[in-house]
């Protein structure tokens, strides 16, 4: 299998969206002020206040009958299909899917596609029209409490994920919502902190990486954050919501507040915001009667109440949502379980492999380590945490009006590695430190399942795996020089222990079918195919900004008084040098570069090369399986812009390609780097990209920070791109 980063959609609108844009105008024409204002707010789909219709998600909005307008629902996340506080019942079913980072660790588009498609046909026979997947903000920092949701630290890769998850949804008949808008990295006082940024580096990065999710995908909602964007809340900023998504970018669909971000009623309406979401977590009911009454005394135009209703049920056309009312129905969950461990998978990262530990033979006496290593695979908390049947949970926190459990997706990698293991399998917690010494002194093998949870609404306060087990792990490499640590992680994780392991493996977030990917990866039923979406540093102090927010004296939650005032958070320190860009420029050193991953087989490039065809650069090479297994070659294109006044000029991922090879098989690919904008620059004064003529340094290498297979120059004519 190959599969190369594909070339954006172009421009064409959704498929019928004319036809569906005259259905939703004919309908408003027909609506009361009270009929119109009633669709441009939603209360939660589940608790004491919950209509009596709603399917048990996170929001319902009752349609108006006598126009044949159905009640939908909307359901959380980028993850699956959510049961929020068991609403639906302890049998409620969907599939578990890997977390963000995991499914970026493919580098592959088709399978974000095909898991996008899942969610959506999940979504749809739950009953739901709109699933609030499309969670893609850039890892600006690996602390941040949400980035299990999210992707990768890079723009391209983030964007051509992202867009691929939300065209596969939609192809599923289900609105999807790229969230969350924009520049929202962090949850530490997450309602109250204001994250600034120029607007040049802004728009050259995470607007960037959305804009390319959009184009790619089309989704039919966006959802903005919680926080402020240079000083103006997300949800209420004319700038991002109208001048640049609906303006700029030309959407057509509807933007949605997060539940308890909307702030006002006419500052909000005239911003962009099409919707309050979760109303009941609010101050006000804003876009209720308060919104009925700006529009009668004219503080609102009624053209822009009818704009919030066209596109809200516009979109709902555009997927079908708008004919007889969805109801839950069953659905064969077989094929997407299997998908799930394809994902799963194919994200594991080899890190290290000393003297070739891995593959295990599966033979000998295998200790087991982990505290939860016997009861499954941890999970991110927050709204996007699915649990389907078999899930435990064990802890967790709390905001608002939700509980956010601390979950275990069955089965366990104890029990997955004893499937798959001839001989002797022991397991210890790891509690008992001397005890776990003796018992790995005369183990054969010992393979640590190292966990850390992170979640929504608490940042993490370090890179440590924390709970003692970085000492744990030291402890254990002193008793026995073949172990292998598994880190089940949600991002970047300090390794103080690397040069005393024989192997590491990074395991993400691995969902319903995490452990079987565990043991396959461990036993060599399936190669490491997985390639780093974030860099991991050697410590805190790589970090752009070492330190974080005290979440002590901040408000971090909806639902919740405001205290700590409004703090700012500078992200001019990087700009638009995110990630990998950081380190190149600082000239940092970290312990794992973006891109970066082993193989248990080698392959061979050959006949590397690049050229330039329509304006763009080209690289050409073969890859040759020169190893007795299986493997996936992942080969990276970083291209570096001529040097301009107040212009970084790093590299930054251009394309890049996936490769799977059998032993002794060759392949030749051609990755073509045919996003402009990712070497452009942009010009907030004359507003428009630029790509400047000029010589491009062009890397191909296996990931950012590695030893060039091949380094090139190419000259590129100036291009100069709408906003």
């Amino acid at each position: 299998m190959e599969t190369t980063a594909p070339t954006p959609s172009g421009t064409e609108p959704w498929e019928g969206w004319a036809g569906h844009h005259a259905t939703a105008r004919a309908l408003v024409e027909q609506l009361t002020l009270a009929e119109a204002v009633s669709l441009v707010s939603a209360p939660m789909g589940i608790g004491p206040d919950a209509p009596a219709d709603a399917v048990g998600s996170a929001a319902h909005t009752p349609g108006v009958e006598r126009l044949g307008i159905p009640g939908w629902d909307e359901s959380d996340a980028s993850l699956g299909v959510t049961n929020p506080m068991g609403a639906r019942g302890p049998d409620d079913d969907a599939t578990a899917f890997p977390s963000g980072p995991a499914l970026a660790a493919t580098f592959d588009p088709d399978l974000a596609r095909q898991v996008g498609e899942a969610v959506g046909a999940e979504a749809h026979a739950h009953g739901v029209a709109v699933q609030l997947a499309g969670g893609m903000n850039l890892v600006r920092d690996p602390r941040g409490g949400r980035v299990f949701e999210y992707l990768s630290e890079d723009v391209l890769l983030s964007g051509v994920l992202a867009g691929a998850s939300v065209a596969g949804i939609q192809s599923r008949g289900v609105a999807a919502t790229l969230k969350h808008f924009a520049l929202n990295p962090s949850e530490t006082g997450r309602v109250v902190v204001s994250s600034d940024l120029s607007e040049p580096a802004l728009r050259e990065s995470d607007l960037l990486a959305f804009q390319i999710a959009h184009e790619r995908g089309r989704p039919r909602a966006v959802m903005p954050g919680y926080n402020l964007v240079n000083g103006v809340y997300a949800s209420e900023s004319h700038h991002l919501l109208t001048q640049v998504l609906k303006g700029d970018w030309g959407f057509g669909g509807f933007v949605m507040s997060d539940w308890g971000a909307t702030h006002s009623t006419v500052h909000a309406a005239v911003a962009g915001l099409d919707r309050q979401s979760g109303h009941g977590l609010d101050t006000r009911h804003f876009f209720g009667a308060d919104l009925l009454a700006a529009v009668e005394s004219g503080r609102v135009p009624r053209e822009r109440l009818d704009d919030m209703v066209t596109r809200i049920l516009t979109a709902l056309a555009s997927v079908g949502a708008l004919g007889e009312r969805r109801r839950p129905r069953a659905l064969d969950l077989a094929p997407h379980a299997a998908l799930a461990a394809r994902v799963a998978a194919g994200s594991v990262v080899l890190l290290r492999n000393t003297d070739h530990v891995l593959p295990l033979a599966g033979t000998g006496r295998l200790l087991v380590v982990g505290a939860h290593a016997d009861t499954g695979v941890i999970s991110g908390g927050g709204s996007s945490t699915v649990t389907p049947p078999g899930t435990v949970t064990d802890g967790g926190s709390q905001i608002a009006q939700m509980e956010l459990p601390r979950a275990f997706h069955a089965p366990a990698p104890l029990d997955a590695l004893r499937e798959r293991w001839d001989g002797e399998v022991s397991w210890l917690d790891g509690a008992d430190v001397p005890a776990a010494v003796a018992a790995a002194g005369s183990a054969d093998t010992v393979v640590v399942v190292a966990e850390k949870w992170s979640t929504e609404g608490q940042d993490s306060p370090d890179l440590s795996l924390g709970d003692g087990q970085d000492e744990l792990i030291t402890a254990l490499a002193a008793a026995n020089d073949r172990l292998v640590v598994v880190l089940t992680v949600p991002s970047a994780v300090t390794m103080p222990w690397l040069d005393d392991v024989a192997a590491v493996l990074v395991a993400w977030y691995g969902g319903q079918a995490g452990a079987g990917a565990i043991a396959d990866v461990l036993t060599g039923v399936a190669p490491p195919a997985g390639r780093l979406p974030i860099t991991f540093p050697r410590s805190e102090s790589q970090l752009p900004r070492p330190d974080v927010l005290d979440p002590a004296g901040l408000a971090s939650n909806p639902g919740e008084p405001r205290r700590g005032g409004y703090p700012r958070v500078s992200y001019d320190v990087e700009g638009a040098d995110v990630g990998y860009r950081w380190f190149e420029r600082e000239r940092l050193d970290p312990l794992f570069p973006f891109g970066a991953g082993l193989s248990t087989t080698t392959v061979e490039w050959s006949q590397v090369s690049v050229a330039v065809e329509d304006g763009a650069p080209v690289a050409t090479l073969t890859l040759t399986n020169t190893g007795t297994r299986a493997g996936v070659e992942t080969p990276q294109v970083y291209v570096a812009p001529p040097a301009l006044p107040d212009r970084s000029a790093t590299r930054r991922l251009a394309g890049w390609a996936r490769v799977a090879l059998e032993p002794g098989e060759s392949r030749t690919v051609s990755i073509r780097c045919d996003e402009p904008r990712v070497l452009s620059a942009y010009d907030a004064d004359d507003p428009g990209w630029t790509r400047a003529a000029g010589r491009y340094a062009v890397r191909v290498a296996r990931d950012a920070a590695a030893r060039p297979v091949l380094e090139a120059e190419v000259e590129l004519p100036r291009l100069r791109l709408a906003p």
